[in-house]
């Protein structure tokens, strides 16, 4: 649809707190335009229930387009909650614009989605989990839910917390922990086959640090990782470094544990 200039401020910035926005920037004379309307449109009908399509004819309402930095056209600008969350330029074509909007259209239980993050960052494993689970029944195919379903299934489940890894198409913001989570998966395995490790000083060691991650007891497995490192830093393909940079990804950068022993780590690599 079209929108006068009056109409902006309700049918994109209060509409976009209901259902996100998709706005077109364009103009008659723009051959790339005239190419990219009809894609928009039959998106928006086939997408109708996650997000709504608002064109905006650059000539007619030039302040508008003043305001939102549009240089050249067609420019198409994602609305959510009254600000702009993501944008292209020029005429994609069909499949990559609807895999960009796969990857931009917010879940609708991105609330609670920040709900169970913040949970999660406070220790509340359990409301968290909740939390998740109820969305991941509901949006099936989020893979952010998946991982941070993950992330709390590799301790409980491990095969289940692999499955939905794989099935999950990672974020750049939650590659970190998707490798983190698939790295425990492999040192519990190697935990549970202990025999197969090669033999070494520093083995019973490793073993231990690995049990000590199996109970999160993060302090005592990352003290026994770092002695491994300090000890033999080559022992099992650098295992030792491989978990501990496993386990500040897991807990975050900023993770008081985190803090406390990268210090730590970075002098065993160098010693």
């Amino acid at each position: 649809m079209e929108v006068a200039t009056k109409d902006f401020q309700k049918e994109v910035l209060e509409t976009s707190f209901q259902i996100p926005v998709l706005v077109d920037f364009w103009a008659e004379w723009c051959g790339p335009c005239r190419m990219l309307g009809p894609v928009l449109e039959k998106l928006a009908e086939k997408y109708s229930d996650k997000w709504k399509l608002v064109k905006i004819n650059t000539e007619e309402h030039p302040e508008i387009a003043a305001k939102y930095g549009i240089r050249s056209i067609p420019n198409v600008k994602l609305f959510h909650k009254g600000k702009v969350i993501n944008e292209f330029t020029g005429a994609l074509p069909e499949k990559m614009i609807e895999d960009w909007l796969k990857k931009s259209i917010p879940s609708k239980y991105s609330e609670m989605i920040e709900k169970a993050k913040s949970l999660l960052e406070q220790g509340k494993i359990e409301d968290a989990k909740v939390i998740l689970e109820e969305v991941h029944k509901g949006d099936i195919s989020n893979s952010d839910v998946k991982v941070l379903l993950a992330k709390i299934l590799v301790f409980e489940n491990e095969s289940e917390a692999l499955r939905l890894i794989e099935s999950a198409n990672i974020s750049d913001e939650y590659f970190d922990l998707a490798n983190s989570v698939i790295t425990f998966i492999q040192l519990f395995e190697k935990y549970k086959n202990s025999n197969d490790l090669p033999d070494d000083v520093v083995k019973s060691v490793y073993i231990e640090a690995i049990g000590d991650l199996m109970k999160k007891n993060f302090p005592n497995a990352l003290e026994k990782f770092i002695q491994v490192i300090k000890e033999n830093k080559s022992y099992d393909d650098e295992g030792a470094r491989k978990a501990c940079i496993a386990i500040f990804k897991y807990l975050g950068e900023e993770n008081e544990i985190t803090l406390i022993y990268r210090r730590d780590f970075g002098r065993a690599l160098y010693v």
